[in-house]
Order: C-alpha cells, then sequence, then structure tokens
C-alpha cells in the first residue's frame, strides 16, 4: 500500500509543501508507504511542450499509477490551483486516478479562495476517474505561518483537521483499521458481566 503525495508548488518551500509534509509524516507513522512526486523537479520544457514521452513526465505517470492513493496540494493562485499542476494534470493518461481515493490540500492568502478545492480542483480530479475525492483541507497564509527559523509552523486547527484526513485517507482510501486512543478493542466473546 502506497500514498503518493503530490507537491504542486513551483516554490521549493511552500505552505502547501508544509501541509503534504504534516500528512505524510501522519502516514508513515500509522505503517504508510509514502513517496513524494515534486511537479517543479520535472522537465519545464517537458511540461510546457506536452512531451509525454520525456523520463521525467513518464516516471511521474508511473508513480500516479503505481499508487493506491493519491495526495495533492497547491497553492492558490487567482481563485484556482496552480499552474504546474494543472499541466501535469493535463498530461496524466484519462484514467489515471481511476480507482484511487485522493486527498486534496491547498493554501490561499484569504478563506475567500477556499472554494478553490472544490470547485477548481474536484472536477479535474473526478474527470480523470478518481473514486473518491475526500474533503479537502484548505489553510489561509495566516494559519501556516513562517518562522524565524525559516520553517513552516502550522496552527494547531489546521493540524488537527490534517491528522483527521489522514486517518480518514487509511480508514477509507487504503482500508486500514482507524487507530484507536486508548484501550484495544475487546472480542464480545471475552466481555463477561454479573448481575
Amino acid at each position: 500500500m502506497s500514498v503518493l503525495l503530490i507537491a504542486g508548488s513551483p516554490s521549493e518551500r511552500s505552505r502547501s509543501a508544509a501541509l503534504l509534509n504534516r500528512v505524510g509524516q501522519q502516514l508513515t507513522r500509522r505503517g504508510v508507504q509514502v513517496e513524494s512526486l515534486l511537479i517543479r523537479d520535472l522537465s519545464p520544457q517537458a511540461l510546457l511542450l506536452a512531451d509525454f514521452n520525456h523520463p521525467s513526465v513518464v516516471a511521474a505517470t508511473r508513480q500516479v499509477e503505481n499508487a493506491q492513493a493519491i495526495v495533492v496540494a497547491t497553492p492558490v493562485y487567482k481563485a484556482a490551483y496552480s499552474g504546474v499542476l494543472k499541466v501535469l494534470l493535463d498530461l496524466l493518461p484519462q484514467t489515471a486516478l481511476k480507482g484511487k481515493t485522493v486527498l486534496p490540500l491547498a493554501t490561499g492568502g484569504s478563506p475567500n479562495h477556499m472554494l478553490a478545492l472544490d470547485y477548481a480542483l474536484r472536477p479535474v480530479l473526478q474527470s480523470l476517474g478518481a473514486r473518491h475525492i475526500l474533503p479537502g483541507v484548505y489553510a489561509t497564509d495566516a494559519q501556516v505561518t513562517l518562522t524565524p527559523e525559516e520553517a513552516y509552523l502550522i496552527q494547531p486547527d489546521i493540524e488537527a483537521r490534517l491528522d483527521e484526513a489522514a486517518a480518514t485517507l487509511v480508514a477509507e482510501g487504503l482500508r486500514l483499521p482507524r487507530a484507536t486512543e486508548g484501550f484495544e478493542p475487546i472480542a464480545f466473546s471475552r466481555v463477561r458481566c454479573s448481575v
């Protein structure tokens, strides 16, 4: 079972990548194999010229094909997901996400762009055949802040939503049991009661 984390930001470091990293850590903690695809590392010329046979595009397509589930993170620019993500999605085969569960993540300057996940990204993911698109997690720039040490700090409420999204992906996308808090489950046959 593997999950592919797709970083859709053209920047080397970004708030959307911080969200993606958090989900990746939660998945790894649950024993899920995680791979990463950084779109900015693919050949820009191959992406822009739609070179389906370029080795970087072929490798990216293979990663998507081999993943059981996908987590895609993008910054929101002008009320839509990033252009580099759009270019990659356009190069994928029409059934690239068939049978897969997808968790979308996004960051933007204000809450006004929150609907970009549902109105811009979701239709494209559906057109690629995604079996199940989980409710996305959106964070504003104020909820993912840059520290003086040049690291991104995710606010606790967003961390909690990301952790829940990762748990849902494991349970619904990978069909693994949710981690339980507290006591281990007890089989009914072991339950004793007295009156």
